[in-house]
């Protein structure tokens, strides 16, 4: 057996795990590119928010466009109703009248 592929292997491992100075501006580029993508991680909640607000508030002026045009056809059917009863009332006392003047013309016609 030959002892010597272990050792290299060993010694390339000890090359690999060997500790090493860091580059020179290697602080700072970890250090921009943190603050960089920290100002994406904070963009997309914001912009999520910002979306989930317009629904909401266009939501709510539908809904509220919704219910005033409601209240308004419910006054209009009202106003309707009364109108109808009125013109009702007015048909049924021109039909009496013209009722009674049929009767009077029908019993004036009698004795003449």
């Amino acid at each position: 057996m030959k002892p010597e592929p272990i050792d290299d292997f060993e010694r390339e491992l000890r090359s690999a795990l060997q500790r090493r100075p860091a580059p020179h501006a290697f602080k700072q580029n970890l250090l921009r590119r943190r603050q960089a993508a920290a100002g994406h991680r904070f963009l997309w909640p914001r912009l999520a928010a910002s979306i989930l607000l317009a629904i909401s508030v266009s939501g709510l002026l539908t809904w509220n466009h919704i219910a005033q045009e409601r209240r308004r056809g419910e006054e209009a059917r009202r106003q309707l109703f009364i109108a109808l009863r009125i013109t009702q009332h007015a048909m049924n006392d021109v039909q009496a009248r013209l009722a009674a003047r049929n009767q009077n013309a029908l019993s004036q016609g009698d004795t003449q």
